[in-house]
This record gives C-alpha cells, sequence and structure tokens, in this order.
C-alpha cells in the first residue's frame, strides 16, 4: 500500500497550514472539484484502473440513504431517473439536505457516534443532537456543549450527558472524548509510553485524564467539579510524575487553582461530599474549571488540528466507508493520510466556514469520488481501498434499515404525495417513520468492521410473526397487497423491484420471477410474499452499495 508520509509536526500544523498553505488548492474552488483533484492525482500518479460512475438509479438511492437515511420511494425515483441529468444531483442533494429527513438522520448518525453503549437511546441526548440537527450547529459549539455547557440551558443540559455517561468512569471519559473528538486513541500510554507510536506517551495520556479528574455527579445527577485535586501517575521505571493539564499536541494549560489551606480543603471536600449525597444541595463551582479549559485549549485556532481533522475524517469515513486516515481513531505519525492535502484542505474549510457540517457532507456527495461503483469488473485485481477508485460496500445502520423496510413495504401509492407535501406535513410524516423504525431497529445490530449479516437478524427475518403480520402482510396499504392487485406480472415484478431495490430489474430477473409467478398460479397472493420476502433479505437492501 502507497502512503504519503508526514512528520508528526507536519500532521500536527497542517490544519493551521502554515506549512503547507502554499501547496493547497486555494479555498474558493468548490469542495467536490478539490475532492476529485486530490483522489485522482494519486489514481494517476500510481496508474491506478477506477471503477465506473454509477447509474442514475444507484446515485439516487446511495445520495437518499446518506442523506435522508431511507432508500427513495418509488415517486422519487422516478422523478431523479426523469430530471436533467446535468442538474438532478445537485438539486436531490440540496432538496434533501434542506428535508426533515436529513435532520433526523443527521441526528441518527451523530448518535451513533457519540452515545455510550449502555445508553444506546438515551432521549435527552437524542432531543439534544435533534436540535442541533435543526439549528446546523457548528461542531465546535457542540463540541462545547457536550463538554462544558450550561446546566441552566436546556438544550446544553441535555448535551452534558456526554459527560454524565462516563463520569463514573474516568478511564471512558478520558478515553472517549480523545477518540471520538480528536482521533486519537491514547489507552495504550496508560501503563507506558505507546509501543508503536512515538507520539503518545504518558504524560498525554494523564495530561488529558487531568482535565476530567475533578469531575463527579451530584446526587439531583447534575456535574460538578472538585476545587482541587491531581492526577499523578508512575513510570515504567518507577518515577511518581504529577501530570500537567496538557492536550495532545503538548500545549500545556496553567494551573488555576488557588493556593488552599487545610482548613479550605476541609470545607470543599464536606461541599463536595454533601453535593454528591444531598439531592437538595445548591452546587458550587470552582472558579477554574479544567474541563471548561480542555474546551477552550482544543478549540483555539493554534490546537484546533485534531477538533478540525478528526469531524472531516469521521464523516468521510460514513460516506466514502474508510477514513482519509484510517482506522480514524489512529490520527497520528504512524498512520499517515492516504490524501494528506485533501485532509489538510477540507480541515482548513471546515474551520473557515464555522464547522459547518452541513456544508462538508455537500461537497463530499457531489464528488465523483463519492459516486464510483462498488462493482470491480476486471480480471485485474481491485486496488487498494485507500485510493478510493472503488465504492466500498457500506451496510445501513440499524435505523436506516429499518426506514428503508418501512418505506420499502408501504404500499406504493401511499408516497405519491411526497415531493408536493409541505415541509410541516412531511416532517409529521417522517416523525412517524421514525417512531415505527425505533422497535425495529432494536433487532439489528449496530455495524463494525467486516460485518456479516449475524444468525440473530437471519433468523429473525425467518421466524418472527412481525415479518408476516406487518412487512408482508396483502392488506391494501402494504406493498404485497398493491402488487397482488397488479394483472400484468412483468409490471408487478418491475414495481416490485422499485419499490425495495431502488431500481428496474434485469431481464433475467423479470424472467426468472415470472416464470416462478406463472408455477403458483393458484396462490398468487403468497407467491408474491415470497418474492418480496426474498428482495428483503437479500444483500442489495442491507448495503448502501
Amino acid at each position: 500500500m502507497l502512503r504519503a508520509s508526514l512528520t508528526f509536526a507536519t500532521i500536527l500544523l497542517c490544519a493551521n497550514l502554515p506549512l503547507r498553505a502554499a501547496d493547497l488548492l486555494p479555498a474558493d474552488q468548490s469542495m467536490a472539484s478539490v475532492i476529485d483533484h486530490y483522489v485522482d492525482a494519486l489514481i494517476k500518479t500510481n496508474d491506478v484502473q477506477t471503477a465506473p460512475q454509477i447509474d442514475e438509479y444507484i446515485l439516487v438511492r446511495r445520495l437518499t440513504l446518506d442523506l435522508a437515511g431511507r432508500i427513495p420511494t418509488t415517486d422519487e425515483l422516478h422523478a431523479f431517473v426523469s430530471a436533467d441529468p446535468a442538474t438532478r444531483r445537485a438539486e436531490l442533494a440540496d432538496r434533501l439536505l434542506a428535508s426533515p429527513d436529513f435532520i433526523d438522520h443527521h441526528r441518527n448518525t451523530l448518535q451513533l457516534l457519540l452515545e455510550y453503549p449502555d445508553r444506546r437511546n438515551d432521549n435527552d441526548f437524542r432531543k439534544y443532537l435533534l436540535w442541533a440537527a435543526e439549528q446546523n450547529r457548528p461542531w465546535n459549539q457542540m463540541f462545547r456543549d457536550m463538554l462544558a455547557g450550561d446546566e441552566n440551558d436546556e438544550h446544553q443540559k441535555a448535551a452534558l450527558q456526554f459527560v454524565k455517561h462516563r463520569a463514573k468512569s474516568l478511564d471512558d471519559l478520558t478515553n472517549d472524548t480523545a477518540i471520538l473528538f480528536f482521533g486519537v486513541n491514547v489507552s495504550c500510554a496508560k501503563c507506558h509510553d505507546h509501543p508503536l507510536v512515538e507520539d503518545w506517551k504518558q504524560d498525554h495520556y494523564y495530561g488529558m485524564q487531568s482535565f476530567f479528574s475533578r469531575t463527579f455527579l451530584t446526587k439531583k445527577q447534575g456535574l460538578g467539579e472538585k476545587f482541587y485535586g491531581e492526577v499523578k501517575f508512575t513510570t515504567t521505571a518507577g518515577v511518581e510524575k504529577q501530570a500537567k493539564f496538557m492536550f495532545l499536541n503538548g500545549s500545556v494549560v496553567d494551573d488555576g487553582t488557588p493556593e488552599l489551606t487545610d482548613e479550605s480543603r476541609k470545607k470543599y471536600d464536606a461541599l463536595v461530599k454533601k453535593l454528591e449525597q444531598d439531592d437538595k444541595a445548591e452546587a458550587t463551582y470552582p472558579d477554574f474549571s479544567p474541563r471548561q479549559r480542555l474546551v477552550e485549549t482544543a478549540s483555539h485556532k493554534d490546537n484546533n488540528e485534531f477538533l478540525a481533522r478528526n469531524i472531516v475524517n469521521r464523516i468521510w469515513h460514513r460516506l466514502i466507508g474508510r477514513g482519509i486516515v484510517d482506522p480514524p481513531d489512529q490520527l497520528h505519525s504512524e498512520n499517515s493520510p492516504s490524501h494528506p492535502g485533501l485532509l489538510d484542505w477540507l480541515a482548513r474549510d471546515t474551520v473557515e466556514h464555522g464547522y459547518d457540517l452541513k456544508r462538508l457532507i455537500r461537497g463530499i456527495v457531489l464528488s465523483n469520488t463519492y459516486s464510483r461503483s462498488s462493482e470491480w469488473d476486471s480480471a485485474a485485481q481491485p486496488p487498494s481501498p485507500h485510493y478510493f477508485a472503488v465504492a466500498i460496500p457500506r451496510p445501513l445502520s440499524p435505523r436506516q434499515y429499518a426506514m428503508s423496510l418501512l418505506v420499502a413495504t408501504r404500499n406504493p401509492p401511499h408516497w405519491e404525495q411526497w415531493l408536493t407535501k409541505s415541509a410541516e406535513d412531511w416532517k409529521k410524516e417522517r416523525g412517524g417513520l421514525e417512531g415505527a423504525a425505533n422497535g425495529w431497529a432494536n433487532q439489528f445490530e449496530i455495524p463494525g468492521d467486516n460485518f456479516q449479516v449475524a444468525v440473530d437478524e437471519a433468523l429473525f427475518f425467518s421466524n418472527n410473526d412481525r415479518i408476516d403480520n406487518d412487512l408482508l402482510r396483502d392488506s391494501g396499504d402494504r406493498l404485497v397487497g398493491h402488487l397482488k392487485a397488479i394483472e400484468d406480472p412483468a409490471e408487478a415484478v418491475t414495481a416490485a423491484f422499485e419499490a425495495v431495490n431502488s431500481r428496474q430489474p434485469t431481464a433475467d430477473e423479470r424472467k426468472a420471477i415470472i416464470e416462478y409467478l406463472a408455477s403458483r398460479t393458484e396462490d398468487r397472493p403468497a407467491a408474491m410474499k415470497q418474492v418480496v420476502w426474498a428482495l428483503l433479505t437479500g444483500p442489495e437492501l442491507r448495503f448502501n452499495h
């Protein structure tokens, strides 16, 4: 695998660009063209073969899954295919980005990134993420809300669930903050300097931990911070050290803790104990807040390379299937970006445009890099995935899959008024879909690397009564009921494929299914149910390909 190499000092400075600014494309170029420039340059340099661009059917499906969190309705499919090829892609992206679908889906994707495993469906945190998506709240502001928000503000109070869920485990709070906001897993530096990565020392791990060591939960489940406290650790040489308030790039925050007498320490210890045990105690906060200083330090223009580069890499990973730095929690000098200039340009653009995630998402999905096919028809071996020369099939998240199942199995005419509905009407309809999808989503695992459909999921589709009684019932409000009323078998097969797989069947597929239906004329509804079941359980619906 060919990778460009950067020193750690260069990596740290890239986002602010004092070293590479002259080498980057101008800031006023379109993001999509910049993406294609950097990706295509590496492909050309190494004489790499690429997959072709996807057709209009796969494109509308891919865009709708990534921006709306569901497959397109049949009506949306037809509208896109018949629209002007020169403008339809940008028009669809802009329509979806402005829709209630994007707000709900953006909330859901952020939840997958940020949620605590034991709190998979925390309603307060989900409400905050929904509000943030509605406001298109800048990522650096969300970071501040979640790490050091104001508990007197209803939205920021909900955002602080990020810290509250982890407050009882200092290691979880330290590691998750470093991984999810900065793309850095420093857990290996807890007991010793990282054995493989020169960048991460025990000083970095305990420096990060020191920002959280004074955080505690009050009896009222609020967040408090102790008035003093220090973190000490022992090196592998047996030397005891006191950790500094040190950010990942080595920036040290001056300790603003005032000098305290023994009497003052006793008073503050008693206050903390009362807050932890008495739900009527009123919280008092110290003037010096390490957590607040972490947010200020990480957000500062001289230090924001981690915050900006991480979220760019995370969004890229979600939409493309692999990070520019991969894995996304290994942003360090021993794991250089596949396209350093691209990551630098996108990070700079993100900072200069106020951490606008919607802008970033739009730029990526309008690029030709995004719309390459995932099929590799050449006899040659496919290129390494770090070239982004072939699309990577991505398993749907539990909510994406649940939502798509519900859209696919509804009577297609139900959606015919979708494009003419007001935003407020569709917001209610979408809200109903979200609610209905909740129960289904719990049946599916959150996909990780090298995902394969679990045995439990396969058995669920084969044996659970909910599949028959809800998704596959032949009533007039369901797809099976719609299909059984279509007399022409070829028309019925086309309608089934468009509803479930967002495309028309191939000649061979149409022929095989028509022959199957002809063999079961005595019970056509049951036969049609089997056809729909086969499409629902196939890999084509399960993946964004």
